[in-house]
């Protein structure tokens, strides 16, 4: 943690802009408040930087988000994310039903269905969105949320961890 509170507030935005996908904002709110005592101080500064939003900066946080298993532009650490889950070698008939689900999914709730997919199936993924999709707008936006917190502290933990040997 010294290197990353040392770092300079650039670099520091460079290096945990995309915690949040496509959100520099959180990062560059939340290196006011150096120095951290943990990853766990990062992560809940970071998290309180997006509860204090807006509900117009959150949704389009969650907006920014892309969605799984298709086939579009995501963040380095989206695509690390979806292809350990196996949602980038879907069959034609998978990729066809989380399309589906996807489209669902985001007609009924305005952004795109939001799991933290570390240590996740493809299987269980798709279980998910079929159950999520039965929720009400404010119980999934709240999930989609909280999903989003936990894939920040995956990514937080890889970016510290990466750092760590360079502090020494």
């Amino acid at each position: 943690m010294k290197a990353v509170n040392e770092m300079k507030k650039v670099m520091f935005v460079q290096h945990f802009g995309s915690v949040f996908e496509h959100s520099l904002w959180v990062a560059e709110q939340a290196v006011r408040d150096r120095p951290f005592e943990s990853v766990q101080t990062l992560c809940d500064k970071m998290t309180a930087v997006v509860q204090e939003a807006s509900c117009s900066d959150q949704l389009a946080l969650l907006r920014n988000h892309p969605n799984l298993g298709a086939n579009m532009k995501m963040t380095d650490a989206s695509v690390k994310e979806q292809k350990a889950a196996g949602l980038t070698s879907l069959s034609k008939e998978e990729f066809n039903q989380f399309s589906l689900l996807n489209e669902a999914y985001t007609q009924k709730f305005s952004f795109p269905f939001i799991m933290a997919v570390q240590g996740k199936t493809k299987e269980e993924i798709c279980v998910q969105m079929k159950q999520r999709l039965q929720n009400d707008k404010e119980t999934e936006f709240e999930t989609a949320l909280a999903e989003v917190f936990k894939i920040a502290r995956f990514r937080i933990e890889d970016i510290v961890i990466q750092e760590e040997p360079s502090a020494c």
